[in-house]
């Protein structure tokens, strides 16, 4: 029921920025939380960012002060600024929506995005 579609990815050098765009459908948006995650080769989906239905946000340690999610209800989009870009962010990063907790996602996970942070 959720539809959920990343773009924005690409080929950055470190230090370099990006921003990524979430486009959802098929929920009421403005009450749910929208969350960034990512998957790395060889490591486990991580959660990045998230954004609540009022707006408070929380980071991973690794990209605070880096990475800013924000939101638009009117759009139905989350976005997520990625700035001063380092080799370790390199990975598909997906998007999602939750109601409680960011653990526990709506939808199910789709193609996502492709970051490349080439040294």
């Amino acid at each position: 029921q959720v539809q959920l579609v990343e773009s924005g990815g690409g080929l950055v050098q470190p230090g370099g920025s990006l921003r990524l765009s979430c486009a959802a459908s098929g929920i009421i948006f403005s009450i749910y939380g929208m969350g960034w995650y990512r998957q790395a080769p060889g490591k486990q989906r991580e959660l990045v960012a998230a954004i609540s239905r009022d707006g408070s946000t929380n980071y991973a340690d690794s990209v605070k002060g880096r990475f800013t999610i924000s939101r638009d209800n009117a759009k139905n989009t989350v976005l997520l600024q990625m700035n001063s870009l380092k080799p370790e962010d390199m990975a598909v990063y997906y998007c999602n929506a939750y109601r409680r907790y960011s653990d526990y996602v709506v939808g199910s996970w789709g193609q996502g995005t492709q970051v490349i942070v080439s040294s």
